[in-house]
């Protein structure tokens, strides 16, 4: 059995044969876990403030004491704005090369 047949299909690519904003996300995690940090980022440029996002949204739980709201907003932006900036060169400048 391997990983991959634990992974989420996405809908959109699925019923619309469009990916979304997320598609390669789950594969560039693992890909991260099995040590391959080239090819994730390659994959989902997001990867990397992805992780730290799910890492400080798991640490706001831990630790009641700080808050963690502009933190997360802030990283909230800045993943959308890698997602949208990377889903555009990839559907739009590779495809048109």
């Amino acid at each position: 059995m391997e990983i991959e047949d634990f992974m989420l299909t996405c809908p959109s690519k699925k019923f619309l044969g469009i990916e979304c904003l997320g598609c390669g996300a789950q594969r560039a995690i693992v890909l991260v876990f099995e040590g391959r940090f080239s090819e994730a980022f390659h994959l989902y440029p997001a990867v990397y403030t992805l992780l730290l996002f799910l890492f400080t949204l798991g640490l706001s739980f831990v630790d009641k004491k700080r808050k963690y709201g502009n933190i997360l907003m802030t990283m909230v932006v800045i993943n959308l704005v890698i997602m949208i900036v990377s889903y555009y060169y990839k559907h739009f400048y590779l495809n048109a090369h």
